[in-house]
């Protein structure tokens, strides 16, 4: 599994925890110092079955400086996803991609019915 977080990120740190708590192997990437791709983010997007405004980091100080919460309506979504491969502070964290799902956030009931079934 691949384990996006920012290491600073209190929420990045209780996920890292969980995971290391229930022997879950990942592979961690730092998304400020690897930003997602468009690509990766398309593929995510598709693969979470969310809306695509559930990958912004809406508390984020990017975020509100760009004036997101009303630009955002205005886009399309393919200018939303380019918009969000700019900047790995854009994009809501943590993220764990896995076979055949995507988490965005740490919600531990959502994290314990898809990963937890890969835990040693």
């Amino acid at each position: 599994m691949l384990f996006i977080c920012y290491p600073k990120c209190s929420t990045c740190q209780k996920a890292k925890a969980w995971l290391d708590r229930n022997n879950i192997m990942y592979t961690m990437r730092d998304i400020k110092q690897e930003n997602p791709t468009y690509d990766e983010l398309v593929k995510w997007h598709a693969t979470s079955g969310l809306p695509l405004r559930k990958f912004f980091n809406t508390s984020g100080t990017l975020y509100k400086s760009l004036f997101l919460k009303d630009r955002l309506p205005g886009m399309s979504e393919e200018e939303q996803l380019r918009l969000l491969a700019t900047d790995g502070m854009l994009v809501k964290r943590p993220i764990l991609v896995g076979d055949g799902f995507v988490l965005v956030g740490f919600k531990q009931d959502e994290w314990e019915n898809k990963a937890g079934q890969f835990s040693e």
